[in-house]
């Protein structure tokens, strides 16, 4: 996950779970998945039947796969839990260069589990821009036409996960575009999800922007507290920070071609621990009204429920830095609650 400052653009955002504390009858109507990334870096963790069946008992009703995890793809067969199926950073120049690779993996790892729920597959994480960009675009085409052989195009969307790292211009929303750099990769891809109905998934925290903002960024904006409109730009009133970051990616969407492209928030969250502002309250608070808030859109699409995946299932005592990366859980690695959570 990136640690980027609300002017270059800090994306990322994720979930779809309840937490029972502060909203027990919330609804989410409209919202097509709900769902928690399932991570594995951590020494501690629970088997993946374990994890498979935490979801099920606690009606997650989605799941992000950073990789093909063959015990957890056999843990989901016959489940309804839908699924973001992720491609290795380091795999993405084999997939980009080899065709026959690319289907042997789609073989192994989604035709040979039809009773599994894939949505997605997504063709790196926060890669744009970087050394290994220029292999994005091909590797999903790959990826593409391998589920076009399977007959499985229409039921599993292709995309690639970027975080906010790819705007250039964040502030205000309307202005938001992407960098020149990001813009090289992501023009093409575009249109390539364009072309297949596809979205585009990003990873959305406002956690970060805050905390790289101190001195111009409240905490009740970037918890979803504020009691009125901090940000006016145009026609359109901000009252919390998620909205305006997601509504810079579609200012830049619309920039360059690509004004119905959907986005998936695959990933977003607050830590509990380990850093500033960093507290079981504050997660609580964030992770409930982000619930809450993606069923309705945000003001650039207003009504247009946004599919969420909340970041993480787990706290990962592996993942680098130490510190809040180490604390995005809703569980500990016994399966006990962070905080209080319950999932509509």
């Amino acid at each position: 996950m990136a640690t980027l400052s609300i002017t270059s653009g800090n994306l990322m955002v994720s979930i779809m779970f309840l937490i029972g504390l502060l909203m027990p009858t919330l609804q989410i109507a409209g919202v097509q998945s709900i769902g928690v990334c399932y991570g594995n870096n951590g020494d501690n963790l629970p088997s993946a039947q374990e994890v498979i069946d935490l979801y099920k008992s606690r009606n997650i009703g989605g799941m992000r796969l950073y990789y093909a995890n063959q015990a957890a793809l056999q843990a989901l067969r016959g489940s309804t839990i839908q699924v973001i199926l992720g491609v290795h950073n380091e795999r993405l120049q084999e997939f980009a260069a080899n065709p026959s690779t690319v289907n042997s993996w789609v073989q192994t790892n989604v035709r040979n589990y039809p009773d599994v729920k894939f949505r997605y597959i997504a063709i790196g994480n926060e890669v744009i821009p970087g050394g290994l960009a220029q292999y994005v675009l091909p590797a999903m085409q790959n990826i593409r036409s391998a589920l076009v052989s399977a007959g499985l195009q229409d039921q599993i969307k292709v995309s690639t996960s970027v975080s906010t790292g790819v705007l250039g211009i964040s502030f205000p929303p309307s202005h938001g575009s992407f960098s020149n750099e990001a813009l090289t990769y992501l023009r093409p891809i575009v249109q390539f999800l364009v072309s297949n109905g596809s979205p585009l998934l990003a990873n959305v925290y406002p956690y970060f922007s805050y905390v790289n903002n101190l001195n111009s960024i409240s905490l009740p904006y970037a918890l979803f507290t504020s009691p009125s409109t901090v940000v006016t730009d145009d026609q359109f009133q901000y009252q919390n920070l998620f909205d305006a970051i997601m509504d810079a990616v579609y200012a830049a969407l619309e920039k360059v071609g690509g004004p119905n492209v959907v986005i998936v928030v695959s990933e977003s969250g607050w830590p509990s621990a380990g850093g500033t502002a960093a507290t079981s309250d504050n997660a609580r608070t964030y992770n409930a009204n982000l619930i809450g808030h993606v069923a309705r859109g945000t003001p650039r699409r207003s009504g247009r429920a946004i599919d969420t995946y909340v970041f993480a299932m787990f706290n990962e005592n592996q993942k680098q830095p130490p510190g809040v990366e180490q604390n995005f859980g809703l569980f500990y690695p016994n399966k006990q609650p962070v905080y209080p959570i319950s999932f509509p």
